[in-house]
């Protein structure tokens, strides 16, 4: 793996990207008003990647939703980079837990999906497009469809889809959930490369503690009913990281931590 282009002082900590003050969020329902989210409190530094972690059920999808724009807070406050959030951001990327590719547009069209809704320059966003699956490994399935993918293969051209405006800003909503454990590691590290070389910022919403660790600058750890952030855990491990990070003494003490909180909240159990 070539070195990082992004050293951690790309880090900014007096300008973040996302800042959410005090945010709660309700959900009316006929039984009753159901609370999602309270006392969010969350600062995502510029060019710092952070991961949600936390059970399910616990809110870290509406949480993310709320960020994009696609719901509103019922109270606090919200900004994207000094701006209220009203409506999606500009500069935004998002890849969900499906891919929602579609099966009738080629691997080429699913991607420049984007640049089209947004009116960019198509020729330009072409050549980015192709260097996007080039980087991802699917050069060679430019013009194939989605059914005729693996799924990991499927989530790659996703997130080229989200990457190809170049957002300055990407949300990720457990990109990896549904695949298998080897190409979830795979796409781990793909993802940090790109992430190192472009020195993005990143909200990755996941429930795996050991997938949180190994991506992050950072993890939040929410519990649930309603969903709180009940501890931030700086994770200090060198980068660029490689998979066997996971057997080191250090690995196993952030992830024993975040265990430690759920453990605390009766979320897991030790028999």
């Amino acid at each position: 793996m070539p070195p990082s282009l992004q050293s951690q002082s790309a880090v900014d900590p007096q300008h973040p990207d996302i800042d959410i003050r005090q945010g709660r969020k309700v959900f009316a329902s006929e039984r009753g008003d159901v609370e999602a989210l309270a006392d969010i409190d969350l600062q995502v530094r510029r060019g710092e990647f952070l991961s949600v972690v936390g059970p399910s059920g616990c809110g870290k999808s509406t949480l993310l939703k709320c960020v994009a724009g696609l719901e509103r807070l019922t109270s606090g406050s919200l900004q994207v980079r000094g701006e209220a959030v009203r409506e999606a951001p500009l500069g935004l990327g998002m890849v969900f837990q499906r891919d929602l590719l579609l099966d009738w547009r080629t691997v080429i069209e699913n991607v420049l999906l984007i640049a089209q809704f947004r009116g960019l320059d198509m020729g330009k966003a072409r050549v980015r497009a192709l260097e996007l699956l080039h980087l991802f490994g699917l050069e060679d399935f430019v013009d194939r469809y989605p059914w005729e993918l693996s799924g990991g293969m499927r989530q790659r051209a996703s997130i080229c889809r989200a990457l190809v405006d170049d957002p300055a800003l990407l949300l990720m909503d457990e990109p990896f959930g549904a695949l298998d454990a080897m190409t979830r590691d795979q796409l781990n590290v793909e993802l940090q490369r790109i992430w190192e070389d472009s020195g993005k910022t990143v909200l990755f919403i996941t429930h795996g503690i050991a997938e949180a660790v190994f991506l992050s600058d950072r993890v939040a750890v929410m519990s649930r009913n309603p969903g709180r952030i009940m501890k931030m855990i700086d994770i200090d491990l060198p980068r660029p990281r490689n998979l066997s990070i996971r057997d080191s003494t250090q690995f196993t003490h952030y992830t024993g931590q975040i265990r430690d909180v759920f453990l605390s909240l009766g979320i897991l159990k030790n028999h």
